[in-house]
């Protein structure tokens, strides 16, 4: 099979295109088909890490096959064969099962008339395995190695037209001063936002991310609260976080979580900015004392000096001022009031 060398052009306008992901996907699919002629196209966006997945742009299957082909047991399949993460591309009859005893192929695609399939991993430079795009054909005929090559080079740029990575890192730079960010899946895995740095806060089993994760699942589509920069409750300089639910994204992909150094306090102390979380949280003085194993005029001394500083009336008032414009250290999960 010989085919001139792909639309690089046209691909890179849709990839960067505004539209909604769902007519981004199918804008890719339509491109890709007039360059490589195929009995049909597949293009599946996958949860890292699970079964779960879906089908987002297709010509030429039928919906019966195309509801096969979101089963769980087709992603397996895929993982089995190793195939979900960035690879070459390859065709069926390259993988180590002969095509008859792979379940997908053996019980819908070859009785729908498929005998050659051309398959490659969509994987974001720096960023998970995000799906796949696959080619099938009526004949037994594999594509050439100069096909290969070229599907090879237009992955990458289908994976950053697909990826949920693309909108939420630009709703990301929305965020005045934001240095640090991570993706967060619904799987419980997180993924950084590449072009921003690493933060401390955003590693394993931080309670940060934890918070953030909560919020999202809560159904929460934006939070921002204060939290320690080395995450020391006594120290004085605190990062803004902003969590942000994603929007044109698939199913499996949370939200944002991004971190800004050297956040804007009102005055509060790092005592204050930990009872007034507490306050957002709706603690009485009582619980807000056995919380931070101080004595209850202390804990009425620091409201006293919160009211005073935001410029309010009542500690209600306080705690839905705070909660609004960020400025409080929430407490986490692991050390509630009793």
């Amino acid at each position: 099979m010989r085919v001139d060398p792909p639309p690089v052009a046209e691909i890179l306008e849709v990839a960067a295109s505004t539209m909604p992901l769902p007519e981004r996907a199918r804008a890719l699919v339509a491109s890709v088909g007039r360059w490589l002629p195929a009995d049909a196209i597949w293009l599946t966006l996958s949860d890292p890490g699970s079964t779960v997945s879906a089908t987002v742009g297709s010509t030429g299957l039928d919906q019966s096959i195309l509801d096969y082909l979101d089963r769980p047991s087709v992603a397996r399949e895929i993982q089995l064969a190793e195939l979900n993460q960035n690879r070459p591309p390859v065709t069926v009859t390259e993988l180590p099962v002969p095509v008859d005893e792979l379940p997908t192929w053996a019980d819908c695609l070859l009785p729908a008339g498929f005998r050659e399939g051309l398959g490659v991993p969509l994987c974001e430079p720096g960023g998970p395995y995000l799906g796949m795009l696959s080619f099938f054909f009526a004949t037994g005929e594999a594509p050439s190695s100069a096909v290969r090559d070229h599907l090879g080079e237009i992955a990458p740029l289908i994976a950053l037209g697909l990826s949920p990575l693309r909108s939420l890192r630009a709703v990301a730079r929305l965020v005045a001063g934001a240095v640090s960010g991570v993706v967060l899946l619904r799987n419980g895995t997180s993924h950084a936002l590449p072009g921003l740095d690493e933060h401390p806060l955003l590693g394993p089993g931080s309670p940060v991310v934890d918070l953030a994760r909560q919020s999202l699942v809560a159904g929460q589509v934006f939070r921002s609260f204060l939290w320690p920069e080395d995450g020391d409750p006594g120290t004085t300089g605190h990062a803004r976080i902003t969590v942000l639910a994603a929007t044109d994204a698939p199913d499996f992909v949370l939200g944002t979580l991004v971190v800004t150094p050297g956040a804007d306090c009102q005055g509060l102390s790092p005592r204050e900015l930990e009872v007034l979380g507490l306050l957002v949280d709706g603690c009485s003085n009582q619980q807000i004392s056995r919380q931070l194993g101080v004595a209850l005029r202390t804990v009425a001394a620091h409201v006293e000096h919160i009211l005073h500083k935001l410029e309010v009336p009542t500690r209600t008032l306080a705690a839905v001022r705070a909660e609004r414009e960020g400025w409080h250290v929430p407490p986490t999960s692991r050390s509630r009031y009793p």
